[in-house]
């Protein structure tokens, strides 16, 4: 993967990953968390709905991403719209948090 940092992480209990969902990844943890579950999506509704969820938040939420892969398409998309993001693998599936500084 060019440019993407995928890091394993061992699983969170949904008890724990509900408390701390940015846990593994470089995200404030100190800020309101918007979830979207994408593991169930075909391609590019991942995309999509992250982008479409990214416009309708504030700038200190942090937007999870749950997918079934890394959504390599969508790093670019965020760049260009000045978000930074990581993405960890769990046993849950590939987490990626969304957020501006």
């Amino acid at each position: 993967m060019f440019g993407a940092r995928l890091v394993a992480v061992p699983a969170l209990s949904s008890d724990m990953s509900r408390s701390d969902p940015t846990a593994g990844t470089d995200a404030p943890g100190d800020r309101p968390v918007e979830h979207l579950d994408a593991r169930e999506l075909p391609p590019p509704e991942p995309l999509r709905r992250s982008l479409e969820r990214l416009a309708e938040l504030d700038d200190e939420t942090v937007l999870v991403q749950v997918n079934d892969r890394v959504p390599q398409h969508l790093f670019p998309k965020l760049d260009e719209r000045g978000y930074r993001h990581d993405t960890v693998e769990t046993e849950e599936g590939v987490v990626t948090a969304v957020w501006r500084d």
